[in-house]
């Protein structure tokens, strides 16, 4: 009898819905794999309270997944691939990255929240229109600092506010009034099968965060068996976008307190990526745009980060950090 295959990831309704899906791939490919879920609490899952920019530090959502790869405790941490830091720690590896979901993020208007099969959602209405037409101060949710200076540098009359919590909760908060719209990303409602009549995709030049839409799939560095399993699951698209864009991030030394977005796409054989570095304060944004070859993703990364630091973004980053505890 094959000895099971131990999937870890979070514990919240988002992350059991990709650890399942996971589990299915590779029951999909191994019929006769077990397949046995681990779920396990992060830091930043103890402290549902304090805005993520100040809380600080690197791998709040990873570090302990990455503890019990380590441990043995389990074979492969599921993680969303944003959240997941450029560098990994020694004797773990990437072994995957899976199809990606839509990268772009939505913004949602107070409405009643209703559960709809994904595909059967307005997935293109003008999320730029309605952002337009919110009312001067309104309080809009993100936990991000990355879309609080996007929306910002959009409408500078609007009150971007921290939100913190799984999607119901966020969206619930919007329901009862104690703000005007939120800010998601896509993938996350599509993977729920949650679409509330008030979510508008916003445009693909509101650029995502790195990594945004992708799962990362991480596994011991080491021949038991788990890597080369898991590694069938890696689509060659999302790595090479996720790559260039990850290698961006680690170049301009990103993390959750560093308003940075990246977004990749392929074109044949080429690879175009488009990035911003984002004031805190709403300024205008220092933006690049370059194409390389797929078979190079990390080098054009690395190579649009150049760009953006001669551009004048280092004073950007830098500001960011100060302004953070």
């Amino acid at each position: 009898m094959n000895a099971p295959l131990v999937v870890g990831a979070r514990r919240s309704p988002l992350s059991r819905a990709q650890a399942a899906w996971v589990g299915e791939r590779l029951r999909e490919r191994w019929p006769e794999l077990p397949v046995e879920y681990r779920f396990i609490t992060t830091a930043g899952d103890r402290d549902l309270a304090t805005p993520l920019p100040e809380i600080g530090g690197k791998g709040l959502f990873t570090e302990d997944l990455e503890r019990s790869l380590r441990e043995g405790d389990i074979d492969v941490a599921v993680h969303s691939l944003k959240d997941l830091p450029a560098d990994l720690p020694d004797g773990l590896m990437l072994g995957a990255v899976p199809t990606r979901e839509d990268p772009r993020d939505v913004l949602v208007v107070r409405n009643l929240a209703v559960r709809n099969p994904p595909d059967s959602a307005p997935r293109d209405a003008d999320g730029r229109d309605l952002l337009r037409r919110l009312p001067s101060g309104a309080r809009v949710g993100t936990s991000s600092l990355r879309r609080a200076a996007q929306l910002r540098a959009a409408r500078t009359d609007l009150d971007p506010r921290p939100i913190r919590g799984n999607v119901d909760t966020r969206l619930h908060k919007l329901e009862d009034g104690r703000f005007e719209a939120l800010v998601l990303a896509a993938a996350g409602l599509r993977r729920l099968g949650v679409w509330p009549p008030g979510a508008h995709v916003l445009d693909e030049d509101w650029l995502p965060a790195p990594g945004q839409g992708a799962l990362g799939l991480q596994c011991r560095d080491g021949p038991d068996g788990a890597a080369a399993r898991i590694g069938a699951l890696d689509d060659p698209a999302a790595r090479a976008e996720t790559t260039a864009e990850r290698a961006l991030l680690a170049a301009l030394e990103g993390g959750c307190r560093v308003p940075i977005a990246a977004r990749a796409s392929l074109r044949a054989e080429d690879l175009l990526l488009r990035a911003a570095v984002y004031d805190v304060d709403g300024g205008p944004p220092v933006e690049a745009a370059g194409t390389g070859s797929r078979a190079s993703p990390g080098a054009l990364g690395r190579r649009l980060a150049e760009q953006l630091v001669e551009a004048g973004a280092s004073g950007l980053v830098e500001r960011a950090r100060r302004l953070s505890p």
